[in-house]
C-alpha cells in the first residue's frame, strides 16, 4: 500500500495485516478525488485509523494536521512508524476507544474520517450507527466541515437528522458515506 499523491506519493505504508482491513487504493484515490476542496490546511480526525492511510493521505496532500485514533497499540505504533518514515509533519497518535474519545474530544476538525469494523450481520456491533449518534461528534466538526465513513456495502446506518447525507458512493464490497452537520 502507498501514498497517492502529494509530498510523499508513491512512498510505502507499513500495514498490521492481522488487525486491519486497510482502505484500498482505488478507493482511496476515488474518496480524495471527492474531498480535495476539504484537505488544504484542513484539521483532519482519523478514527479508527488501523495503519492510518487516510489521514496520512491527507498530511500528505496538505492538512496541517491529523489525530490518529484508534484502540488497537500494534495499531497505532503502525502509524506513529508510517509518519516517521513519510516525514509527515503535524500527526498525533492516540490509543483509546474510538467512542470514548469522541465523547471527551474537543477542538474542531475540517475533516472527519471513519472507518470502523464493518456491521455486517444482525448481532455485530454497528459502530457507524453509534458514532453518528454521538451528540459531541456534531460539536466537534466545523460548520462547513465533512464526516466521511466507510461501510459494509449492504448496511445502511441510522442517520440522525443533525447530518445531512450529501452522497454516498460503493467501491466493491464497500460504501463511503460523505456527511455534513445540519445546522439550526
Amino acid at each position: 500500500m502507498r501514498i497517492i499523491a502529494g509530498s510523499a506519493k508513491r512512498r510505502e505504508i507499513k500495514v498490521p495485516k492481522a488487525v486491519v482491513r486497510p482502505t484500498t487504493d482505488r478507493t482511496r484515490e476515488a474518496l480524495f478525488s471527492m474531498v480535495h476542496a476539504y484537505i488544504d490546511s484542513a484539521k483532519v480526525l482519523d478514527l479508527f485509523a488501523g495503519a492510518g492511510s487516510l489521514g496520512l493521505e491527507a498530511l500528505s496532500r496538505g492538512a496541517v494536521s491529523c489525530d490518529f485514533v484508534d484502540m488497537n497499540k500494534i495499531c497505532t505504533m503502525v502509524v506513529s512508524e508510517n509518519l516517521q518514515s513519510l516525514k509527515l509533519a503535524g500527526g498525533a497518535v492516540v490509543t483509546a476507544d474510538v467512542l470514548g474519545y469522541v465523547k471527551r474530544a474537543r477542538g474542531c476538525y475540517d475533516l472527519i474520517f471513519a472507518d470502523p469494523p464493518y456491521y455486517k450481520n444482525p448481532g455485530d456491533r454497528d459502530f457507524v450507527s453509534e458514532l453518528l449518534a454521538e451528540e459531541n461528534l456534531y460539536q466537534i466538526i466545523t460548520s462547513d466541515g465533512l464526516l466521511v465513513v466507510e461501510v459494509d456495502a449492504k448496511h445502511n446506518p441510522t442517520i440522525p437528522a443533525c447530518w445531512k447525507q450529501l452522497d454516498k458512493r460503493r467501491y466493491g464490497s464497500c460504501s463511503i458515506i460523505f456527511l455534513q452537520k445540519v445546522e439550526g
